[in-house]
């Protein structure tokens, strides 16, 4: 597994070999079952990791208790609040996994001492808060005040792995809209592509 971090360190090029061995040393694999969590909404968030196998939803509970799924995140991905990890502040969101998977997760006092020695890792971290940015505008222009059938147009067209391995329920979260409509918009796109 440690050759998914390896290739993905390296596809970046700002990486050499060295640097490469010397990096993977400060994360550690752990194994989540599906359900488990990554990091708890409201506690230090004293880690980010790197999904080698597997997918993990992040969301917030609402007043009524309420999970809103604002993202999700696939094999070959960073993941965590990283903007409290950068602040090392309580995180806002439950980071938790939809899918048995094996994440690497580096601490924040490993980071910091990995960012002395491997300055290059700035822009590595720099493009994967890029990244968290365009996701979340993506999701604010696709998703914000349309149809339930639209998302999930959308979702179809733009994300379509997401249909492939996320449950009804957390799906319907993540587009903002009830498990009924969902289940209605899928109803209305099969009888579109049957005529």
């Amino acid at each position: 597994m440690t050759d998914i971090l390896i290739n993905y360190l390296s596809s970046t090029g700002a990486f050499s070999d060295e640097e490469i061995s010397f990096s993977i040393q400060f994360f550690k694999p752990i194994h989540l079952k599906k359900g488990e969590f990554f990091i708890h909404e409201n506690e230090y968030c004293n880690h980010i990791g790197f999904i080698a196998s597997g997918a993990v939803k992040a969301y917030a509970i609402d007043q009524e208790g309420k999970e809103n799924i604002t993202c999700f995140k696939f094999e070959k991905e960073f993941t965590g609040s990283f903007t409290e990890f950068v602040t090392q502040e309580k995180s806002r969101r439950s980071i938790r996994a939809v899918e048995d998977s094996v994440i690497y997760k580096i601490s924040y006092l490993d980071y910091q001492n990995l960012l002395a020695q491997v300055t290059t890792l700035n822009g590595v971290v720099k493009s994967v808060m890029e990244q968290e940015y365009k996701q979340k505008e993506h999701y604010l222009l696709n998703y914000n005040n349309r149809s339930a059938l639209d998302r999930y147009r959308q979702v179809l067209s733009s994300d379509p792995e997401l249909v492939q391995r996320i449950s009804v329920q957390d799906l319907a979260s993540y587009l903002g809209i009830t498990q009924r409509s969902l289940t209605r918009a899928k109803g209305q796109i099969s009888k579109i592509k049957v005529l």
